[in-house]
């Protein structure tokens, strides 16, 4: 029951826009990252997501090669970060917590994030991630420090995630994959999080490209080979935004946006064209009876992620 009083989670939705600049692509190709990354932080999006193991720490480096240059991080930006199991041992406790946040701070050259993540904590059973001691524990702490101003979990297994959220330790929640034009199985995991008044963020409404035509990598979804009846339903899909007159992308970008659960859309940006694409997916008019026929199509086909 609520309070009144705002939660973290609450104070953090307050302040986010609707949509956040995905950076795992960066670094991928570095002849060209320096560039992406001024764009990132020239483009109109205030919010900026990474990891500590994006393209091995090439995205943190990236960025804050890139914040140098700028002397410094605008005030209008804000940059959110994860940490991350050791890239080696798959250790993931408490000590890696701590290192793993100097290691993004010194590659961001940014003393303090607004918010730090628990990421893909696939290494260890969440008892062990939420023992006394443990890197929930030194998570926690930082927050109590001032370091971060708040904690997330950040993952893509689903029932991982609903696990985590409802231990109640955190004050935001990002999956990705898992709520698209062709995957709903997030739903409760949207539930719950605003249930308990977190902020939430929805990642990847591509589905790992195949939503906005992507094609580099072959048939899949959410990085997994697409069955045929997936694939046919996004061709059915494809067929309604052709004959609307819109592109299939839009309707992607716009599905996560209309929810109004989710405070937050992350979409990757592995080029400066996509980047600057996402203004006009975002504001494109999608007329209703596009949505009446898409919704028409029924269920979409279980797919890789769920």
């Amino acid at each position: 029951m609520s309070t009144g009083v705002p939660t973290r989670g609450e104070t953090l939705a307050a302040t986010l826009e609707n949509l956040t600049v995905g950076t795992s692509p960066l670094g991928k190709r570095p002849e060209r990252g320096n560039l992406l990354a001024d764009a990132m932080l020239a483009s109109p999006y205030r919010q900026l997501d990474t990891s500590n193991n994006y393209a091995g720490g090439e995205s943190e480096r990236l960025l804050g090669d890139a914040i140098r240059r700028l002397g410094g991080l605008p005030d209008h930006k804000v940059i959110f970060s994860k940490v991350d199991a050791d890239p080696i041992t798959g250790v993931f406790d408490a000590d890696r917590v701590s290192r793993s946040f100097d290691e993004t701070r010194e590659r961001l050259g940014l003393d303090t994030l607004p918010l730090l993540h628990f990421h893909d904590p696939y290494t260890l059973e969440v008892r062990d991630a939420m023992a006394p001691g443990g890197p929930v524990s030194a998570l926690i702490a930082l927050r109590e420090e001032g370091a971060v101003g708040a904690i997330g979990i950040a993952a893509g297994r689903r029932a991982l995630m609903e696990e985590y959220v409802r231990t109640d330790a955190f004050d935001a929640v990002l999956n990705h994959n898992r709520w698209t034009l062709v995957d709903r199985s997030a739903d409760t995991l949207w539930n719950l999080a605003t249930e308990r008044r977190m902020a939430v963020f929805n990642a990847a409404p591509f589905g790992g490209g195949i939503l906005a035509g992507s094609t580099t990598r072959g048939p899949q979804y959410a990085y997994a080979e697409a069955s045929r009846p997936l694939l046919d339903f996004i061709d059915r899909m494809q067929g309604l935004a052709s004959e609307w007159g819109i592109e299939l992308a839009a309707a992607a970008v716009q599905f996560s946006l209309g929810d109004p659960r989710i405070h937050s859309t992350v979409v990757g940006m592995s080029s400066i064209a996509r980047l600057n694409s996402l203004p006009g997916l975002a504001s494109a008019e999608i007329p209703q009876g596009f949505w009446d026929a898409f919704h028409a199509l029924g269920t979409p086909p279980a797919s890789p992620a769920a």
